[in-house]
């Protein structure tokens, strides 16, 4: 058994299609949020979300670098995204085989705060060309990993999502109706 995950999920939940292209994960990503290791389509509370989560990646060779992102396409609601995809963390030059805390924040982690609806909250790992190749965006809100990935040349390589919803909210998603 493989340790790499399929894209089963992020294409039931529309993460390829709304965020990312269709593709093949070649790399393990392990997220622990608080001791408890995420798992595609888990539902989190703001409140499990306040500290960064531990993130450790796969990988045979420490010259290969990585990075990850963590954006909100649902900004600031699932029915009117019009601030997504919200990038809550970036973090650039991880080395393969080690992880988050040996790459360089390019965006501080900002812990999900919402208002409205449940919320995908997806974590993308690109493999990146070479070592302090990439830069900051100049806005949180209206990030695009397609556009990020294009600019920077990058592959994806891994990529998972949780839902979040506020503290007390309750209820199911509201999907945008696909345009034709």
């Amino acid at each position: 058994m493989s340790d790499v995950p399929t894209v089963e999920p992020l294409v039931l939940a529309h993460v390829i299609h709304d965020v990312l292209d269709p593709f093949r994960p070649t790399m393990p990503l392990k997220i622990t949020y608080n001791d408890r290791l995420l798992l595609a389509g888990v539902e989190l509370k703001p409140s499990a979300t306040v500290h960064k989560p531990r993130v450790d990646i796969g990988g045979t060779d420490l010259r290969v670098f990585y990075t990850l992102v963590l954006v909100d396409p649902d900004a600031p609601s699932p029915s009117n995204p019009s601030l997504g995809e919200y990038l809550h963390w970036m973090v650039i030059d991880i080395p393969g085989t080690t992880g988050v805390n040996f790459g360089q924040d390019l965006m501080l982690y900002e812990r999900p705060e919402l208002r409205y609806g449940i919320h995908r909250m997806v974590f993308v790992l690109f493999r990146q060309l070479g070592r302090g190749t990439l830069f900051a965006p100049e806005m949180r809100h209206n990030f695009h990993c397609r556009s990020f990935a294009q600019q920077y040349h990058l592959d994806i390589v891994a990529a998972t999502y949780f839902n979040c919803q506020r503290e007390a909210g309750s209820g199911g998603r509201r999907f945008r109706p696909e345009s034709s």
